[in-house]
């Protein structure tokens, strides 16, 4: 007698439709566990330790109207190169620090370099001249050159290419938080009255927790997927696959390869991404370090300056959660997005380039909206992580990239003149016409990303996917041809992957690939 549930339309040695439900009920159960575990335990680490890394940056600013500048007798110009030296270090240990990331154990050395970094923090404490400043501000910069591109190293390796934009949005928002915390930090130790200076304690608190905040990084952080031992190894199997059909390829046993470095520096999107990079931090560089000096402006207290930057903090890590999380989710919003952010950021550099005609109140307005600028950088680094494919095209590309943060950074402070203060009318006027050229330049790379998309979709005669990591070895993956391409859980148990799939291929040799915008 016929099995009801095996339908007319199941012959011999068919599939009965209840198998396969089950079938993909599991499919989708290994998913959502794979990925929650990698979310539970990278994210958290990434999280705090960017936290770690902007409030050791950047409390700079909140030391500076705390005693700093008077104990290390800094005059004219000097605070300014203090500022800028940081990124020097970043500049001087950028190409390098890429390169190591993806020949070294990535988390191995992101902990021991975490260790050298919160040393130097609690160092700078002992500072009582401009040389001794300057020379570890030049170290902080060397240190934190690492976690930037070793968390974007380490996104592209275990996340799909839908889910890079969120997730660096996560991890990148600990920059907001961090100076959420910072301002709490630094007001709690402007009340400190001791003989040691409340700008020293600053240096100690934030020096000690990242020097032991080390530890938990060095224990927890996983160097690859192959070695994740908190995955059983059929997660381990999964999470693999996942990458190599949804994601920009698997970085395990490659090497530095010429070609894609030379293909790296002739696509034009490299060099539409780095002059955007550099605009936007332009401004960045400026406001994070003077931040404080111009709340003081405004006519606030020191101590009330630290508060003020709370809001600011808040604003700036919604803005950068909430358009990762947009990025994510729509493939064709990108470069909107980073237009949308740049766009508040204009209308509060021009608030405060006007004054004394407006009232403080307004000016307070304005600087309020430029914590909304901070957002571009995070999308860009998305942008790096999703339309970059092959291990060395990407760890090049993320070198240029923050070799134009850094030459953003050096450049920012010294629109900040010390004769023009207290209103600094040529910074407000540079970070005014720096915003409106990203946004130009972002209309730019969408546009170029679209004819692109087209270009190749014409060659290929294929519509192909901006989700999917493209069609490799002998295109077993279907790209998408009028409806969405299969979600990624269905294709991990779908496709039987061989070992040419784990090539180390680049963007352009890779068919069916498609960029996000």
């Amino acid at each position: 007698m016929e099995n009801p549930q095996d339908g007319p339309a199941n012959g011999a040695g068919s599939v009965p439709q209840q198998d396969i439900a089950i079938e993909e009920d599991v499919d989708q159960a290994l998913a959502k566990r794979v990925l929650g575990k990698i979310d539970w335990r990278l994210l958290p680490l990434m999280f705090i330790t960017y936290n770690l890394n902007f409030m050791d940056k950047t409390i700079l600013s909140s030391a500076s109207v705390f005693g700093l500048r008077e104990d290390n007798k800094l005059h004219g110009q000097q605070y300014s190169w203090v500022s800028s030296v940081f990124y020097f270090g970043y500049f001087f240990w950028e190409y390098p620090t890429t390169l190591l990331v993806a020949k070294l154990p990535v988390a191995k050395y992101l902990s021991l370099n975490t260790f050298f970094w919160g040393l130097v923090v609690a160092l700078t404490s002992a500072c009582s001249s401009y040389g001794g400043l300057i020379s570890l501000r030049f170290l902080l910069g060397v240190a934190e050159a690492t976690i930037t591109p070793g968390f974007m190293f380490i996104t592209s390796t275990w996340y799909t290419r839908d889910e890079i934009p969120t997730r660096t949005g996560v991890w990148f928002a600990g920059n907001s938080v961090g100076g959420l915390v910072a301002s709490f930090v630094a007001y709690g130790a402007g009340h400190i009255e001791h003989s040691i200076h409340p700008w020293k304690w600053m240096y100690i608190i934030l020096g000690v927790v990242t020097f032991i905040w080390g530890i938990p990084l060095f224990l927890f952080l996983p160097d690859s997927v192959e070695k994740a031992t908190f995955l059983t190894e059929e997660e381990r199997k999964y999470a693999a696959d996942r990458v190599v059909l949804a994601g920009t390829g698997l970085t395990d046993h490659t090497s530095w390869n010429l070609d894609q470095a030379l293909e790296c520096v002739s696509d034009p999107k490299t060099w539409l991404i780095f002059s955007m990079s550099l605009l936007t931090q332009i401004p960045n560089g400026g406001t994070q370090n003077f931040g404080n000096l111009v709340l003081k402006s405004f006519g606030f207290s020191s101590l009330q300056s630290t508060l003020l930057v709370i809001p600011a903090s808040v604003i700036s890590a919604c803005t950068i959660v909430g358009t990762g999380w947009i990025a994510g989710r729509y493939r064709e919003m990108n470069c909107i997005l980073v237009i949308s952010v740049i766009v508040p950021a204009i209308v509060g550099s021009s608030l405060i380039y006007m004054r004394p005609r407006t009232s403080s109140g307004i000016q307070l307005f304005g600087y309020f909206l430029l914590s909304t600028g901070p957002g571009a950088i995070p999308l860009l680094i998305s942008l790096v992580g999703v339309n970059f494919k092959g291990v060395t095209k990407k760890m090049t590309m993320t070198a240029l990239l923050f070799i134009a943060y850094c030459a953003g950074n050096i450049a920012g402070p010294q629109f900040f003149r010390t004769e023009e203060a207290p209103h600094y009318n040529t910074a407000f006027r540079a970070i005014l016409v720096c915003y409106c050229l990203v946004v130009g330049l972002a209309v730019v790379l969408r546009c170029y990303l679209k004819s692109w998309n087209g270009k190749r979709e014409k060659e290929e005669g294929v519509r192909g996917s901006a989700g999917a990591g493209g069609a490799i070895a002998a295109r077993k993956m279907m790209p998408e041809t009028g409806v969405q391409v299969r979600r990624i859980e269905e294709q991990v148990g779908a496709v039987e992957l061989g070992p040419e799939d784990y090539d180390d291929v680049t963007d352009w040799k890779t068919f069916g690939f498609r960029y996000r915008l």
